[in-house]
């Protein structure tokens, strides 16, 4: 599960796009080995932050996963769980491979490719192809000549394979990343406009805590806004920006909205003079929520709801897992 979640920083530059463009992206993973509690092979797609289809090799059924995806008939869906079910035995073999190169012989690795299309507010559009194996990059396609780039000297062979006359691997992925992805994610974004132009502005608290007679732990919670990408930051006097010293990831809310809390430690005589600075596609302008030392009432109120949204958000996966059991049996988590 460790080796899992190192392959996150690989893409995440990718996902967080400015709030005006759209993407298209599919991730493909597969697992070295049943055991990890993860299904050997999976493949999810996106539009923005939002989850579209999943296949996984334990459904081995390509399926819709917004009401608005449903638009695609039954020959799209049954065609994708064709080809998925083509490419489960390949991942499978190709993780294999990566272990040869790196002369390993067990435990848990994994190989994964990411691929996708931005379509910019302007109108210009760029495609990206890259694999990674154990949460590094291995490989990826330059789309200007058609041709798998290694990374890795364990990656040579691959490439050089790829990019003969006969295979032309890198040739073909240019000709989707151009001429497929982007009508794709253009048809996407009709069916869920609505959906995915949702503009929901954050709420935005601030309190502190005294560490010490001086330092002043500062904490800045945004939650409630829709879309995801979000820019937060604490400033002194609204000028000196002050970098973050702990951010949480942005998590989502039950409601589909996302929350985002970022903290500072500052000098407790200074500590009034900070604020918290809110960016948002929601936003006319940028949201400032000065801190004001007090009696300790605003933090207990913040904490308190803190621990409702979790306590909300446990009852409702609760209750989701429940009615899935009872009804379907156990279903798989996604694999994203």
């Amino acid at each position: 599960m460790e080796i899992y979640w190192r392959l996150i920083p690989l893409f995440v530059a990718v996902i967080q796009v400015c709030s005006d463009s759209h993407t298209l992206q599919y991730y493909r993973t597969a697992v070295s080995s049943p055991g990890s509690g993860l299904p050997v092979y999976s493949s999810v797609g996106y539009v923005d932050d939002r989850e579209i289809t999943n296949y996984n090799s334990h459904t081995r059924q390509y399926l819709p996963k917004t009401e608005w995806m449903k638009n695609e008939g039954p020959d799209y869906w049954e065609r994708n769980t064709q080809t998925n079910r083509g490419d489960e035995p390949v991942f499978k073999h190709n993780v294999q491979i990566a272990m040869s190169r790196f002369n390993q012989t067990g435990g848990i690795h994994i190989y994964q490719s990411m691929y996708g299309c931005e379509l910019r507010d302007d109108g210009t559009t760029e495609g990206y192809e890259q694999d990674g194996y154990d949460g590094r990059e291995f490989m990826y396609v330059d789309t200007q000549r058609g041709i798998w780039i290694p990374t890795m000297n364990e990656a040579q062979i691959t490439t050089q394979r790829w990019n003969s006359p006969e295979v032309r691997e890198g040739e073909r992925s240019k000709n989707y990343l151009e001429n497929i992805c982007i009508p794709a994610l253009k048809k996407y974004i009709e069916y869920g406009r609505e959906d995915l132009e949702r503009r929901v502005p954050p709420e935005v608290k601030v309190w502190g805590h005294r560490q010490s007679d001086d330092v002043t732990r500062l904490q800045c919670l945004v939650y409630g806004f829709h879309p995801r990408p979000v820019e937060v930051k604490w400033m002194r006097n609204g000028k000196d920006h002050l970098p973050s010293d702990e951010m949480s990831p942005t998590l989502p809310h039950p409601d589909g909205t996302y929350q985002i809390r970022v903290s500072v430690e500052v000098p407790t005589k200074e500590a009034d003079t900070y604020s918290c600075h809110v960016d948002h596609s929601s936003l006319e302008e940028i949201l400032t929520k000065k801190y004001e030392p007090d009696n300790g009432t605003q933090y207990t109120m913040i904490i308190a709801i803190v621990c409702v949204v979790v306590i909300i958000a446990v009852i409702l996966g609760v209750g989701i897992f429940c009615y899935k059991k009872r009804g379907k049996g156990y279903q798989t988590t996604s694999t994203t």
